[in-house]
């Protein structure tokens, strides 16, 4: 099994989802733990990052040893995921 840790802008964007989202989101961060390279999620060109989507938002991450590490997590409007991206 592994750990979680997430950045404080990811705790951020989760707290101001309405219930229904967070629940979705929250259950696919969980399921990643159990499986981080699930069968949907794909290695970004050019990040050291892996993303993966649920519903309406994608989840970036990354594994580092016995560490699911998840910088962002944010609409899947892929310009505003990859500016915020490049800001990392």
């Amino acid at each position: 099994m592994f750990k979680l840790d997430l950045t404080k802008s990811a705790i951020s964007f989760l707290d101001k989802l309405p219930p229904k989202q967070y629940r979705q989101v929250a259950r696919k961060i969980f399921s990643l733990l159990a499986d981080p390279e699930p069968a949907d999620s794909i290695q970004l060109k050019g990040y050291p990052f892996r993303r993966t989507d649920i519903g309406e938002y994608r989840i970036v991450y990354r594994i580092e040893g016995e560490t699911v590490k998840i910088p962002l997590i944010n609409k899947r409007n892929d310009d505003q995921v990859y500016k915020a991206l490049k800001r990392l």
